[in-house]
């Protein structure tokens, strides 16, 4: 029987199935489509991302085929710089084309031994619950059946996995409509950054970027909101909406991706139905202001792999599959508001004019800026884990130690106890939990017990409360 199959081939999918390959997981994942899409919707990777990159030992593959952006808050199209004081190794982001994310995810998921089946389509899907033989079966459109202990739905917002299983998709329809694309253009590059910088003044979902490639990324408010969102613009279309807002289409021709989005935002009512699991656009889908969506689904992966390898493993304490949810669900619903936010700002009558001046000053201030910055880059992310110390909850930011760097003890995903004190012990907990002790100047407590996706899961120095929270975590120590 598969230990885990993946539906959906895109960041989120291909994410989950390298975690659970570190753990040793058998992982086949399943894509209705033949061949990688070409689409680039996703644009890059926020900080919290690049540090899970660098977590997993991959950032060195991005560094080399991105670009860097260092932009601090970025609302609603107020921007401004980097603030000082975020709590991060990495005050960047990466300019990386989503497909280029692809395939670097799909290189090292290949590597670390997943199997990828492209061109299965799921149609429908069983599961029972109890039981030696407990799983999923997996109904395919050519006819065959698969069997897997647990399946996971990556299969973005208009998938199928979340429709099987019956879960709700509740939220607020759309009520504006964008349409985005990447073409050539005839126009000169200067007169195109004239026209988008005039247009600008009073249109913030207007642009024309440069890809790089003799293309440009075109994004222009449609004029009503479609009746069939699943069917993409035509180039007609995209020509009229340009001549309607910027006074030209600027010559557009040859597109390689024409699509539409809209300010729509649904969450799944449950992450979790039994042993099937939902991740990414197939759990949340909002608009895609702030660059957040990509960055969210690869974050729901880092979350959940760890913990779906632990039931696989059968060393998973009780309710830690259930913390994906507990945990990833509210994070997705800030997302959806903070979106929702963002499109109110962008908007062009007189009274989001003035709320977005008046966001814009706010944002001068070093402490609101910083406030923003870590919500959109997800640096700001603390799950509750309860009482005690302040960093229970918080990830780990990247720091040096005498033995190297943190991350650099991070990239097989095993838990971690690092310790400057030299009198701790993981002991029973060994073949899930690395123990360092090194005494590194920029660690300011004895010790702390870092999860698998680096969130802190203990602070202190005294063993015994140590010893009650290993198992919270990392099950029953082995005999």
């Amino acid at each position: 029987m598969i230990d885990v199959i993946v539906v959906g081939c895109g960041p989120t999918g291909l994410m989950l199935a390298c975690e659970l390959r570190l753990h040793g997981v058998r992982v086949v994942v399943l894509d209705k489509l033949s061949e990688p899409t070409a689409e680039s919707r996703g644009r890059g990777l926020h900080a919290r991302s690049v540090e899970i990159m660098d977590q997993r030992g991959l950032l060195d593959r991005f560094l080399a085929v991105s670009e860097k952006f260092r932009a601090g808050g970025f609302f609603g199209g107020v921007r401004k710089p980097w603030p000082d004081g975020v709590d991060t190794a990495h005050p960047y982001g990466l300019s990386t084309p989503q497909p280029v994310t692809e395939r670097l995810l799909h290189e090292r998921a290949l590597e670390l031994g997943a199997e990828i089946r492209r061109g299965r389509e799921v149609v429908g899907l069983g599961q029972d619950e109890n039981g030696a033989g407990a799983g999923v079966s997996v109904d395919l459109a050519d006819g065959t059946r698969l069997r897997a202990r647990y399946l996971v739905g990556c299969d973005g917002g208009r998938g199928v996995v979340r429709g099987l299983l019956g879960v709700g998709f509740p939220g607020e329809p759309a009520r504006v409509e964008t349409l985005l694309g990447d073409m050539e253009m005839t126009e000169d590059r200067a007169t195109v950054d004239a026209v988008v910088a005039e247009v600008r003044r009073t249109q913030l979902r207007f642009g024309a970027l440069s890809n790089g490639d003799g293309t440009y990324r075109v994004v222009v408010p449609a004029e009503r909101v479609a009746e069939d969102r699943a069917t993409a613009p035509t180039l007609e279309e995209f020509r009229q909406r340009l001549r309607a807002v910027a006074g030209t289409d600027f010559g557009v021709h040859s597109p390689r991706l024409l699509s539409r989005f809209s300010d729509a935002t649904r969450q799944a009512e449950r992450y979790r139905v039994g042993r099937v699991v939902l991740a990414g656009d197939a759990a949340h889908i909002h608009p895609p202001t702030g660059g957040q969506g990509l960055n969210l689904g690869i974050q729901d992966a880092f979350n959940l792999g760890w913990k779906l390898a632990a039931a696989v493993g059968g060393w998973a304490p009780e309710g830690l599959l259930d913390s994906y949810h507990a945990e990833r669900h509210p994070v997705g619903a800030r997302v959806l508001d903070n979106t929702r936010a963002q499109i109110t700002l962008l908007g062009t009558e007189p009274g989001a004019v003035a709320l977005r001046e008046l966001f814009s000053k706010l944002m001068d201030f070093e402490e609101v800026n910083r406030y923003v910055t870590e919500m959109i880059t997800a640096i700001g992310v603390r799950y509750d884990f309860g009482e005690g110390h302040d960093l229970l909850g918080r990830r780990m930011r990247d720091m040096e130690l005498r033995r190297g760097r943190l991350y650099g003890l991070t990239h097989a995903g095993r838990g971690l106890l690092l310790d400057r004190t030299g009198r701790l012990s993981v002991t029973g907990w060994a073949d899930r939990v690395d123990h360092v002790v090194d005494a590194g100047g920029e660690l300011d407590v004895p010790a702390v017990l870092l999860r698998p996706d680096g969130h802190v899961a203990w602070a202190g120095e005294d063993r015994a409360d140590l010893l009650g929270h290993l198992p919270r975590w990392f099950g029953a120590p082995a005999r």
